[in-house]
């Protein structure tokens, strides 16, 4: 056997009638296809649940499972101490999981954890399945900072660990949409929102799971969704299944959106690899990139591999612009890869004889010595994104008003304290969160006097 079922649910707590205390009403529809799942999942009667949620153990670069033979939880955060649960977990899927997603050099496994007890992202589905059916063991698993690749390449591991042990097994992708659908929600009203709804629940309607692999990381942020990569780890699960889909409800009168949906496991397919698939359009836009980049990023590009790949810092090329080669300038070198920064490292004014030589520098930095990260490996270098940010010359202002986060990068200062932060990066939106953010990474307290500069950027890409 193996993975025969799964679902994606959300976990809103007031959805427990002694949490909601009548606010339940108003997620009818949710609550109608919650109790259609978990009596499925009764008629099903799996050896084991495999439940990914993302309020377990969660690190940046580690996918969690949680040890032991079991756990407890309860309410007591939401009010309620008095609705608990207690699970047995399958130590032995567990431990086949750690095994197999070493094998594949996927980071996860048992390692790490710091608490114990049930979070309400898996107890929320749990209280539901326990109305139809208890015969069952547990595998929590949390999500992580890592790629949305990665996600689905451990949800392969779920397969084949519960094929190899022969487990009867569903998976429960415990998960809310975006938090920011209404100005009055947990965090307010943001564009975004309502379009990754939409996009992520016709997605699940139509059993698309490439198009959760494709959804860009700063519009998921700026979305402030919640349970993607939960979703994503049970995409891998099914990979190279064929599904039946169903979307059973989406509801949003919070502020938050909820969705209802099953995927019934109806035959192989091979043409439902969506990592291969989305592995092959990645390099097809690489290479694309590659193709098409300017002068300031293949400089940047080619002093980075160099130095990694040769331990070499290359020459100055002699066909460059005049610009790179006789004008200065503080310069910035930025690495993403898999959608996510891989390093960032710049100088707020030049101090090389030239725009180029900066860039040479920065580059390798940004590669090697950015403390943020590990250093860059040979094996990664085909996977960069590279933009290069030619700072302008900076001036005075007198008040935050004088800011504008498309144009404008800003700088703040208290005697030797100095930060700063470009201007048109996803995510920031009012100059107030450009210059807390310039703040922090100063080391000034927001109730402390600094000074303020603002600069104009160029930048390449």
């Amino acid at each position: 056997m193996s993975i025969i079922h799964t679902f994606i649910v959300p976990h809103p707590p007031l959805i427990i009638p002694e949490i909601g205390k009548g606010e339940e009403s108003k997620i009818s529809e949710t609550i109608k296809a919650y109790d259609e799942i978990a009596e499925k999942i009764g008629d099903l009667k799996p050896d084991t649940i495999v439940i990914t949620t993302p309020h377990s153990i969660m690190y940046a670069d580690y996918i969690h499972v949680s040890p032991g033979k079991g756990a407890k939880g309860d309410f007591r955060e939401f009010g309620q101490p008095n609705v608990s649960f207690e699970t047995e977990y399958d130590v032995q899927l567990a431990d086949k999981l750690s095994v197999l997603a070493a094998n594949e050099g996927i980071p996860a496994g048992t390692l790490g954890e710091k608490k114990k007890s049930l979070d309400h992202g898996t107890m929320i589905p749990l209280y539901f399945v326990n109305k139809y059916y208890k015969d069952y063991k547990v595998v929590r698993c949390s999500i992580s900072g890592l790629s949305f690749e990665e996600h689905y390449q451990f949800g392969k591991c779920i397969s084949k660990a519960a094929e190899e042990l022969d487990r009867k097994a569903v998976l429960i992708a415990s998960g809310d949409l975006s938090h920011r659908l209404k100005e009055d929600g947990p965090y307010g009203f943001a564009k975004e929102g309502p379009i990754f709804d939409r996009q992520v629940t016709s997605a699940m309607s139509h059993g698309d799971f490439l198009a959760f692999l494709n959804f860009d990381m700063d519009f998921c942020h700026n979305a402030g969704e919640c349970g993607l990569r939960s979703i994503i780890i049970m995409a891998g699960a099914l990979d190279g299944k064929a599904v039946k889909s169903q979307l059973l409800s989406y509801e949003g009168p919070f502020g938050v959106g909820y969705a209802v949906a099953a995927f019934d496991v109806i035959g192989d397919d091979n043409e439902r690899h969506f990592d291969r698939i989305y592995k092959q359009k990645e390099e097809q836009r690489l290479n694309h990139l590659k193709e098409n980049e300017d002068e300031y990023v293949r400089l940047a590009r080619r002093s980075l591999e160099s130095y990694i790949l040769h331990n070499k810092r290359i020459d100055k090329p002699k066909d460059l612009s005049k610009e790179m080669v006789n004008q200065k300038a503080g310069v910035f070198v930025s690495l993403k890869m898999k959608g996510q920064l891989r390093g960032c490292i710049g100088t707020i004014a030049a101090t090389t004889d030239s725009i180029a030589d900066e860039i040479i520098q920065n580059a390798i930095s940004a590669g090697l010595e950015d403390p943020r990260f590990s250093p860059v490996s040979s094996d990664e270098l085909a996977e960069l994104e590279y933009s290069v940010d030619i700072l302008g010359a900076s001036e005075p202002i007198k008040s935050i008003r004088e800011l504008d986060t498309q144009k404008y990068g800003v700088i703040v200062s208290n005697g030797y304290k100095r930060g700063l932060l470009l201007p048109n990066l996803e995510g920031i939106n009012t100059p107030e969160e450009q210059v807390n953010i310039a703040l922090k990474k100063a080391g000034i307290k927001p109730t402390e006097s600094y000074q303020m500069e603002r600069f104009e950027v160029v930048r390449h890409k």
